[in-house]
């Protein structure tokens, strides 16, 4: 990904730099969200409760997939973990290596692979879960991270209830078959 096309990657590193900025969140059913990019660079005490309570079921190697600015990486890296923080955007990559984060790699998550290690924790914050795209594509990507993972390894994520939202599946993907992947909407 090019620099200029790297709107999240341009966000945090403006902030890295000291400006104060924003970047835009847009569904497909129309819900239009405006953030502070500063919440990527908070510290552990400034975290929501459930990222606080999220890092108890962390350990072992880390992959922490979508790291963006860092800091789910950095703190699990200051308790010892031997941490892989990755992103698609480069940008973000590079700001995490400036925030002195060991381990960092601009890899989209359909090329994460056995090349990167074994990882006993697969880490997917900030709605990361959402990165699968649809039902079909989910199942495809969890049998990728399971080439990557050891025998007990947990992933740990945040997500959004979908149910709670006027567009609670992903419209269909081009090549795949209405329905393929998903299952039974729950009572």
């Amino acid at each position: 990904m090019k620099p200029e096309r790297d709107a999240f990657g341009q966000a945090l590193m403006h902030y890295l730099g000291g400006r104060d900025t924003q970047y835009a969140i847009e569904r497909d059913d129309g819900y239009l969200d405006i953030l502070e990019t500063g919440k990527y660079f908070t510290g552990y005490d400034e975290w929501p409760a459930h990222e606080r309570e999220a890092m108890k079921h962390v350990w072992g190697r880390v992959l922490d997939v979508g790291c963006g600015a860092g800091r789910h990486a950095l703190y699990l890296q200051g308790l010892g973990h031997d941490v892989l923080g990755t992103d698609v955007s480069p940008l973000a990559v590079e700001v995490c290596r400036k925030r002195e984060l060991e381990r960092a790699e601009a890899v989209p998550l359909e090329r994460i692979s056995p090349e990167l290690g074994t990882f006993d924790t697969v880490l997917m914050m900030g709605n990361n879960f959402g990165l699968f795209g649809s039902p079909g594509k989910a199942l495809a990507l969890l049998r990728r991270l399971g080439r990557v993972t050891s025998a007990k390894a947990v992933i740990v994520a945040s997500s959004n209830d979908v149910y709670r939202t006027s567009q609670p599946r992903a419209p269909p993907v081009p090549g795949e078959e209405p329905g393929e992947g998903e299952d039974e909407r729950p009572d």
